[in-house]
């Protein structure tokens, strides 16, 4: 399969801009869809990658987008939903399942084939958040267009490398608060890193022993989330004490963190934690040799060690 130009549906965000730096490397066109032209700045630097001012909610403007593309990237996904209606709410809903239905359509409509999608790891009908059943409903859409389509679903667990809003979030918080309270403070987790996500995702397009499969990319070590933030607070050089809270109080303070305009918690993240987010390694992507977290975090948290940045100064000045 000749690859020249990509559809890359959610590709302003954070996974998306990884994804596109590496197909750009190879050449391939790649076309970012978005209605928020203004943020993605860094992305238009890129010499084979275009912004275009769309809305992918809208079905025919879908049709439109596929026109002369080889395969489409699906990575739209949110984490948080203010409807607590069951099974998920609308904001879920159009993210993780309308949204993947309309794609489909679109395809069929198009004749385009290839569809790697990004859904999470231990997504489930049954699942305890809403989060968690809204991706499950969306990749149940894609991979029951098998049979019609070249469709692969990844499920990566907490994704964290330069930019993540995972470790950064609580590098943020530590620098701020003398004690961590925490809500799933005991809850695990096998973290991935971003290079390696984007590496597996770029590596499928054009691999047909991938049609059809769902793959899970986790890291090589599981962490407690409490284990996650003491080794974040001593990267950054802000050891805290990490105060683990019983549910009613993680429940109150995942209540209030929500109400922020970019919240670092809310309820459902709380219920996604019941579930360890763990893989049992016989859904790996072939060949999957993941780096570890003690190899790629430090190079980027601690940069945000005061004394560091001083002891760089130093050395700039000669000192």
């Amino acid at each position: 399969m000749e690859l020249k130009k990509v559809l890359l549906i959610g590709g302003s965000g954070f996974v998306g801009g990884w994804i596109a730096n590496r197909l750009s490397e190879r050449g391939i066109r790649v076309n970012i869809p978005t209605r928020r032209r203004d943020n993605t700045k860094q992305l238009i630097l890129l010499p084979t990658v275009y912004m275009v001012d769309a809305d992918v909610h809208d079905p025919q403007v879908l049709v439109s987008l596929m026109t002369g593309v080889d395969a489409v990237i699906n990575l739209v996904g949110i984490l948080h939903d203010g409807d607590s209606r069951k099974p998920y709410g609308k904001r879920f809903a159009a993210a993780h399942v309308e949204l993947p239905k309309k794609i489909l359509a679109a395809m069929m409509q198009t004749g385009v084939r290839r569809l790697v999608h990004m859904s999470a790891l231990r997504a489930s009908e049954d699942a305890p958040s809403a989060y968690l059943r809204s991706k499950a409903a969306g990749e149940a859409a894609v991979l029951g267009a098998a049979s019609e389509l070249d469709v692969t679903v990844f499920r990566p667990s907490v994704i964290f490398g330069p930019g993540d809003a995972f470790l950064n979030t609580f590098a943020s918080l530590l620098r701020v608060f003398p004690v961590m309270p925490l809500g799933g403070a005991d809850a695990r987790f096998q973290p991935v890193y971003i290079g390696d996500v984007a590496d597996a995702f770029c590596a499928s397009l054009t691999d047909r022993a991938t049609f059809g499969q769902t793959y899970e990319l986790c890291g090589p070590t599981v962490y407690t989330l409490r284990e996650l933030v003491e080794y974040t607070g001593e990267l950054i050089g802000r050891r805290r004490p990490v105060i683990g809270l019983p549910d009613s109080l993680a429940y109150l303070q995942a209540g209030f963190l929500s109400l922020l305009p970019n919240p670092p918690m809310s309820p459902d993240n709380l219920r996604s934690m019941q579930l360890d987010n763990l893989t049992d390694g016989s859904h790996n992507y072939p060949g999957w040799q993941p780096q570890s977290l003690e190899a790629v975090a430090p190079g980027y948290l601690s940069a945000l060690r005061p004394n560091l940045r001083l002891d760089k100064y130093r050395c700039r000045a000669g000192r």
